[in-house]
């Protein structure tokens, strides 16, 4: 497979990768790795959490690495990586350890060398794209987060008083 960001692509890999590693994860309800995991859950994903610093995220037990999570959960199809562009070339090499199908880097997240990596082994790589906005886009799950009201207008917003 290749880095395509394709909507083909993309959709597949969305479609049949169903159990993800998201490494870097809080139970900070308000960090966005926290509202990733929390929109996998609620679309029927497996969550796997990652992240050394807590033993459960969203009532998940949650692991200190990607071996230890694959050990302990199974295989895991895609590892959805919440970390710094610098620390993405041993995740990579821990997620063609396990077996995963797909590294995915988050926005913002860009690492070259971690993706030639990852291609070498034939995982698929998809960079600074966010699992959950890719989701939304593809399968309408927009509404889940407000986005969608449904009211399209051409009245200017009424400015408040403060």
């Amino acid at each position: 497979m290749s880095d395509s960001n394709d909507v083909a692509t993309l959709r597949g890999l969305l479609q049949e990768c169903r159990r993800i590693a998201v490494v870097g994860v809080s139970n900070d309800w308000n960090r966005p790795s926290h509202f990733v995991a929390k929109y996998l859950i609620a679309h029927d994903y497996t969550l796997i959490p990652v992240n050394p610093k807590y033993r459960e995220v969203l009532g998940r037990p949650c692991y200190p690495d990607l071996g230890s999570a694959s050990r302990a959960q199974g295989p895991i199809d895609l590892v959805d990586c919440f970390r710094r562009a610098s620390d993405i070339e041993p995740i990579a090499r821990d997620a063609i350890a396990i077996g995963a199908r797909c590294l995915w880097m988050q926005l913002g997240v860009i690492n070259e060398a971690a993706a030639a990596l990852a291609r070498a082994a034939g995982l698929a790589v998809v960079m600074d794209r966010c699992v959950k906005i890719e989701h939304a886009r593809l399968f309408g799950g927009l509404g889940w987060a407000g986005v969608n009201t449904g009211i399209v207008s051409a009245k200017r917003p009424r400015q408040l008083p403060y």
